[in-house]
């Protein structure tokens, strides 16, 4: 996938390039910075030197030295000072800035850690909410494998609102799940029923109203369509979208050869995680992403964590494929995508 968060010491990820948080003067003096530093040999030190400064959301490149990265990107995150002193944008900027170094010298990948969130202060919510956000901008218009590595899971804090409301919503799910297997059949019927006019309520009362009520599809619409294949389906969802290839696969945070593959074969099986990235890219409701399921021989379960994050993000029509991740990936699940 075009996007990943990984758990890994940086020195040792594979990658066209490291980003390296450091300090105007590019002198490795610990944390991430120092651990780099040693890494990558005392060549480094001497090429910093000869670079001069850094200011705060600027970007400079050298060699990867004794390395596996072919070059590291050194940057200057904000000092976290309560917010009040453009920290936002400073932080937005090096992210950009660093992207734009890794495009000027047509890399095809590169590990990102937190940018500030360490010794700097930055809030770690506040810092990976920056992160996702401006790689998954420069992700939209540019192909590029990025990486964002956490080397400690505590390191890593997804917004505790966010957290709670899904964690909340995935034991009313496991709740109903289990009572629901000692209810008759007529019972457990209308449960699900009712949850599907529920999930029917919250979409359509939703800022996407219009599109959905669009999407609603007569018995006839149905009958015709019951043949097709994942990706006879997919393809087809595609074109009554309006959006082209590159801007789905891009959404679905999915390589353009593992597009390609599926648009040449009709019979293509793909993964569960990849059918619910092209339902979260098309912006399907809940019912159409159980069609688009079914076509590759998968099923929504209130017995699965995966499957429930999923369908609370279709719920709250909240299509974001990279925060939808990000809940996975605190939740110890797999990422949408490849």
């Amino acid at each position: 996938m075009p996007f990943e968060i990984i758990r890994n010491d940086i020195t040792k990820v594979l990658a066209d390039a490291i980003v390296n948080p450091t300090n105007p003067q590019l002198v490795g003096d610990g944390g991430v910075d120092g651990a780099i530093h040693l890494a990558a040999g005392p060549e480094l030190s001497k090429e910093c030197h000869r670079l001069g400064r850094c200011e705060i959301g600027q970007a400079k490149i050298t060699k990867g030295y004794n390395l596996l990265a072919k070059y590291i990107i050194h940057t200057v995150g904000p000092i976290w000072q309560g917010g009040k002193n453009n920290e936002e944008q400073l932080l937005a900027d090096c992210y950009k800035n660093i992207l734009k170094l890794a495009k000027d010298y047509k890399l095809e990948s590169i590990a990102f850690p937190l940018i500030s969130s360490g010794t700097f202060g930055y809030p770690k919510d506040r810092a990976l909410s920056i992160a996702i956000s401006e790689i998954s901008k420069f992700l939209l218009n540019n192909e590029m494998m990025i990486y964002l590595v956490v080397f400690d899971k505590r390191a890593y804090k997804l917004s505790e609102k966010l957290f709670s409301s899904i964690t909340q919503y995935i034991d009313d799910k496991y709740t109903e799940e289990h009572l629901s297997e000692n209810r008759s059949g007529y019972e457990r019927t209308y449960q699900i029923e009712e949850r599907r006019l529920k999930a029917y309520r919250l979409v359509y009362e939703n800022e996407y109203e219009t599109v959905a009520k669009k999407r609603q599809r007569s018995l006839d619409d149905v009958l015709e369509n019951m043949d097709e294949t994942f990706s006879q389906m997919l393809l087809r969802l595609i074109d009554e979208s309006g959006m082209s290839d590159a801007e789905t696969y891009k959404k679905a945070n999915i390589d353009r050869k593992l597009f390609s593959k599926i648009r040449n074969d009709k019979n293509y099986k793909p993964s569960k995680p990849t059918v619910l990235a092209f339902a979260i890219a098309l912006r399907l409701n809940l019912d159409e992403t159980k069609d688009l399921l079914l076509r590759a021989g998968f099923a929504l379960s209130y017995s699965s964590k995966f499957d429930i994050i999923i369908q609370y993000f279709i719920e709250n029509a909240n299509y974001d494929i990279f925060e939808i991740n990000e809940a996975l990936f605190a939740f110890d699940q797999n990422l949408l995508g490849v």
